[in-house]
């Protein structure tokens, strides 16, 4: 026996798990295949994109205003420039804060290639941004 009101409500939850998804904060992995940073960057999608916003993973995980913060909202590393020794620091210790974040969410030689992806990658919409490998300034 078909029943019209079951079909629509599995289509809905089919729209519902597909905007659910969309809306989970990536457009893709801005590194070529190639790029050394790549499997960082990687690592970054899976661990750090529900919470951390940074272009070059596609990630979208922070706020956008700050009066629209959840608890559960990371820096925003388009804006924020973080060294590698500090992205290990937050990684090891759960962040800089009594926020949510996981102590040791990669451990290991992934956090490592986490730290070299962030630290690279981070602050690009801060002032006087560099993109990577583009030639030093010329003091013009």
């Amino acid at each position: 026996m078909h029943r019209p009101g079951r079909s629509r409500l599995l289509a809905l939850a089919a729209v519902v798990v597909a905007a659910g998804a969309g809306a989970c904060g990536t457009q893709g992995i801005e590194l070529a295949e190639s790029e050394p940073d790549r499997s960082g960057a990687e690592i970054f999608v899976q661990n750090c994109s529900g919470c951390h916003t940074l272009s070059y993973a596609g990630t979208q995980g922070s706020a956008e205003q700050a009066n629209g913060r959840e608890y559960r909202d990371g820096p925003n590393f388009d804006q924020r420039s973080a060294k590698e020794d500090q992205v290990l620091y937050a990684i090891r210790n759960g962040g800089y804060s009594s926020g949510p974040m996981p102590q040791n969410i990669v451990v290991g030689e992934e956090a490592r290639q986490v730290a070299e992806f962030v630290a690279k990658y981070s602050g690009r919409e801060t002032v006087g941004f560099e993109e990577p490998g583009s030639p030093p300034p010329t003091g013009e």
